[in-house]
């Protein structure tokens, strides 16, 4: 279970306060995969990293009984520096899981090979996206936080990252956010929009996909 209560968050833009999440509450569908949709700038990644704990909100609360993921696609998530090996093994002791397995299954499903064991520094940002995705994957979360992390790679890449999501989403939430509305459509059942710092729950994604272009036009 997820509910946002009273969530505001603003930030000052050229000497005006600028609101993207105002006043929200709801509390979201559990076990549900999740399409978050809005216009550039309407909040989505800022939603995300309130939720992760990244940043705090200006008021209110994120209130959740299970585990939730860090960003998959937010490159804050890894350093730099280290390789692609070292951040999975610091991500597996600070999640509490085997280091040795998950580096063994993020190394096989990222599909990057010996760039796993070079320093993140050098990699492209589609080789980024792919350990994100696979280190997230790799590990149990309740709910599974992605933004822009599912449109990289070839067709094969596509569909097994499609599978095992599949998989997770058997057991956990997910939140997605993507401008490819193939992958939204591949990945998610169903929608929230972002409109004027308020979200609206669409059950049938299609109807998400509409509103959203609709506010795009």
């Amino acid at each position: 279970m997820m509910s946002f209560e009273n969530l505001s968050k603003g930030y000052w833009v050229r000497g005006e306060y600028r609101k993207v999440i105002d006043d929200l509450t709801m509390t979201l569908p559990t076990g549900r995969s999740l399409a978050l949709l809005g216009r550039n700038g309407a909040g989505k990644s800022t939603l995300l990293q309130i939720i992760a704990g990244n940043i705090r909100a200006d008021t209110g609360r994120v209130i959740t009984d299970g585990s939730v993921s860090f960003p998959v696609g937010y490159a804050g998530s890894f350093h730099k520096d280290l390789t692609g090996a070292q951040n999975t093994r610091f991500l597996a002791r600070a999640y509490g899981v085997d280091t040795d397995q998950l580096a063994a299954f993020v190394e096989d499903f990222a599909e990057i090979g010996p760039h796993f064991h070079m320093p993140l520094r050098h990699y492209s940002s589609g080789m980024k996206s792919r350990l994100g995705f696979g280190v997230s994957m790799g590990i149990h979360f309740d709910t599974y936080l992605i933004d822009e992390a599912t449109a990289v790679g070839d067709a094969k890449f596509k569909r097994k990252s499609k599978e095992v999501f599949r998989a997770r989403m058997a057991a956990s939430s997910a939140i997605l956010v993507s401008h490819s509305m193939s992958d939204v459509r591949n990945f998610c059942d169903e929608g929230i929009v972002l409109h004027n710092g308020k979200l609206e729950y669409y059950a049938d994604i299609e109807q998400a996909i509409e509103r959203h272009q609709t506010l795009l036009a």
